[in-house]
C-alpha cells in the first residue's frame, strides 16, 4: 500500500518519532508499504517514517538496486564537509545548496534485528543526514542560515502558487478539448 507523502507545514513533521521496540509483522509491513510509497514518488532516493504520518523511527532508501531498511538510526561519528544541493520529497522541487559532514559512521537495527553499522560517505552520507532529521523533526529548512531560509521559503510558496493555479486550469483545458 502508498501512502501520501506529508509536505512541508504538515505538524507531524515537526515531530520527534518514537524508537522502534520490536521488529515484527507490523513493522515490516511498514517498510514494504514505505518501499512503495518511495517507488510511486518517482524521484526519491529514502523516505522516513514521518514523511507518511508514521511516529516511529524507521528509514527506507534505495541509491544501489538494493533497497534497506534501519530502525533507530544514529549518527555517531562524522567528518568533512561537503556542499551539495539537497531536495526532500515532503518539499518537492525545492533543491538548496546545503553543507553537511561529508562521512558518517550510521548505527541502527536491520530487518533481522540486528544491531549494524554503516559507513557512508557523499550522498549515501547526506541522506542519512537528512532522514535522521525526519526523525527528530527537523526539515532542511531548520538546518538553513536565516538568509538561505527566507529565500527558499519565498521559493517554495511560488512554486506551490503556480502547482495550484496550473491545477485549476487542467479542467478547463480538458473541457475545451485541450491538452
Amino acid at each position: 500500500m502508498s501512502y501520501k507523502i506529508r509536505t512541508y507545514g504538515d505538524p507531524v513533521l515537526k515531530s520527534r518519532a518514537a524508537p522502534v521496540d520490536n521488529v515484527d509483522g507490523k513493522i515490516i509491513r511498514l517498510v514494504d508499504d514505505m518501499f512503495d510509497t518511495l517507488i510511486d514518488s518517482g524521484n526519491g532516493l529514502a523516505l522516513a517514517a514521518p514523511q507518511i504520518g508514521v511516529q516511529k523511527q524507521v528509514v527506507v532508501w534505495d541509491m544501489d538496486e538494493e533497497p534497506l531498511a534501519i530502525f533507530n538510526p544514529e549518527i555517531i561519528e562524522s567528518d568533512g564537509e561537503w556542499l551539495y544541493d539537497e531536495g526532500c520529497l515532503s518539499i518537492p522541487g525545492l533543491y538548496v545548496e546545503m553543507l553537511r559532514p561529508k562521512l558518517v559512521l550510521v548505527r541502527g537495527v536491520d530487518i533481522e534485528g540486528n544491531v549494524i553499522e554503516i559507513e557512508a560517505d557523499e550522498l549515501e552520507a547526506r541522506m542519512f543526514q537528512h532522514e535522521i532529521d525526519h526523525l527528530q523533526g527537523v526539515l532542511m529548512f531548520d538546518r538553513m542560515s536565516k538568509d538561505q531560509r527566507k529565500q527558499a521559503l519565498t521559493e517554495y510558496r511560488r512554486m506551490e502558487e503556480e502547482a495550484v493555479a496550473e491545477a485549476s486550469r487542467r479542467p478547463m483545458r480538458r473541457r475545451l478539448g485541450m491538452k
